[in-house]
């Protein structure tokens, strides 16, 4: 075989396991605006305890089936979970006034206008078993 087939498919291996982890659904794409990162837990607890992509606070303990996008170059998310209270921390509030950049097949296109409740600088919607939750890019671009 080829060297440079060999070592091209190693590498594709060894990249490919590399990324993998461990119990955690996990990936990582690059976009036309910016790095996304996809996570998903079995609870609110397990995601509390990842340091690379820490749930908020809010998220309950008991929350299960949890997806998040998270866009790593800034600070917007939309996170998807089922079960579990809300604490008193999340209240009565506007709709997000800025539409989402991201998207996942499980986010309803213009979802975050639909929200009804803030939690910190979530914007959420509780629909039925499912919880929805949009926090806005606030980082601000310096290009021109």
């Amino acid at each position: 075989m080829n060297t440079k087939i060999t070592a091209a498919v190693l590498a594709a291996a060894t990249a490919t396991v590399a990324l993998s982890g461990c119990g955690l659904k996990e990936g990582l794409t690059e976009k036309a605006n910016g790095h996304v990162k996809t996570v998903g837990y079995a609870t609110g607890a397990e995601g509390k305890r990842d340091k690379d992509a820490r749930l908020p606070e809010w998220v309950p303990d008991g929350a299960a089936s949890i997806t998040e996008v998270i866009r790593t170059t800034g600070s917007e998310r939309l996170l998807r979970f089922t079960g579990g209270t809300l604490p008193a921390v999340c209240v009565p509030g506007a709709a997000a006034a800025q539409a989402a950049t991201l998207a996942a097949e499980w986010w309803p296109q213009g979802q975050e206008s639909r929200t009804d409740k803030v939690c910190g600088e979530w914007h959420v919607l509780v629909q039925g078993a499912d919880v929805f939750a949009f926090k806005p890019e606030t980082s601000v671009s310096t290009r021109s």
